[in-house]
C-alpha cells in the first residue's frame, strides 16, 4: 500500500491488523478516511494549479460518494 494512504488510514484511526496485513476501520473512521483522501486530492490539484477541478471534486465527494466536507 502507498505510504501516504497508510498515513491517512492511521491518522483517521484505522487499526492495522499485522497478522492479516489489513487495516480495520469502524464506520466513522472509514468516513473520515474517505474525507482525508478527497482532501488530499483537492490539495494536490490546488498545488499543481488545477483549481478549476476542485469544485467538481468536492461536489462529487459530497453528492456521489457521501464524503461531505
Amino acid at each position: 500500500m502507498n505510504q501516504r494512504i497508510q498515513e491517512l488510514a492511521e491518522q483517521t484511526g484505522a487499526t492495522h491488523k499485522q497478522s492479516l496485513g489489513v487495516y480495520q476501520f469502524y464506520q466513522h473512521e472509514l468516513a473520515d478516511f474517505a474525507k482525508a483522501i478527497v482532501q488530499e486530492c483537492v490539495s494536490t490539484l490546488e498545488f499543481h494549479g488545477f483549481e478549476d477541478a476542485v469544485p467538481y471534486i468536492r461536489w462529487m465527494a459530497a453528492n456521489k460518494l457521501g464524503a461531505k466536507q
